[in-house]
């Protein structure tokens, strides 16, 4: 009896824990609204841990090894738009978990040029469990890059321009999201730490620049990142 009793114990707590998370802890809004509004500063678009960061040269991310190149275009699903260079740039990628807050922000003040939406018939899971224990609950380092669902996966793509840069957000979705909430629209302007859309499970938001080789990583990989609040990169002087 004694043994049905912990039985029952241990499926409560995760039951409890389960409707915790997606019911409460993945709502968490943080307020932002003294986020410095800076043009030369990309502050993280959303709360999660740094999977990589990558070198773009001429529109390809440059391989650690053999076979693990990828176009951007392969990321954000759709050639760049005529505004947007396709060059040499940076890539950063930031993995959401189940302890992070769930919204996206833009990481500058910035105008959203466009929104787009790539649809996909399944979604490949982001980790295996032990990868998923590793960056969740140990906030480790994870080898994500070149990962089938980088490319394969549902996808939403905000195209933003600000004075100073364009690039792009892409949000992938992870094998069990539902949707992504959209709180923007194309052409509308938005504050730096501004919500762009919301996720209510995991996924991952990839930072695109391009033709700005100049930008400086200010984050490296296995780094805790907490949106508005975090800065992820420094542009360089213009024309660099």
């Amino acid at each position: 009896m004694l043994y049905l009793y912990f039985i029952l114990l241990i499926a409560a707590v995760a039951v409890g824990y389960v409707w915790f998370t997606r019911k409460i802890w993945f709502y968490r809004d943080p307020d932002h609204s003294k986020t410095p509004q800076e043009s030369e500063v990309l502050r993280s678009p959303v709360y999660g841990v740094v999977a990589y960061v990558k070198r773009i040269e001429s529109g390809v991310v440059v391989s650690d090894k053999k076979g693990e190149e990828i176009r951007i275009s392969e990321i954000t699903k759709e050639d760049w738009p005529r505004e947007y260079a396709e060059g040499d740039g940076w890539l950063i990628g930031i993995a959401m978990t189940a302890l992070d807050v769930h919204y996206q922000y833009a990481p500058l003040p910035c105008t959203v040029v466009s929104i787009r939406h790539h649809s996909t018939g399944r979604n490949l899971p982001m980790f295996d469990l032990w990868e998923y224990i590793r960056i969740t609950w140990l906030r480790q380092a994870v080898q994500l890059w070149a990962k089938k669902y980088i490319v394969e996966n549902e996808r939403q793509t905000f195209w933003l321009a600000s004075d100073r840069v364009k690039l792009a957000l892409v949000l992938i979705a992870d094998k069990f999201v539902d949707k992504i909430t959209t709180f923007v629209s194309e052409r509308e302007e938005v504050p730096g730490g501004g919500k762009l859309s919301f996720i209510a499970r995991g996924s991952q938001v990839d930072v695109v620049v391009c033709g700005h080789p100049g930008l400086e990583p200010l984050v490296s990989v296995g780094q805790a990142v907490h949106g508005p609040l975090t800065p992820i990169a420094r542009l360089g002087p213009p024309g660099a």
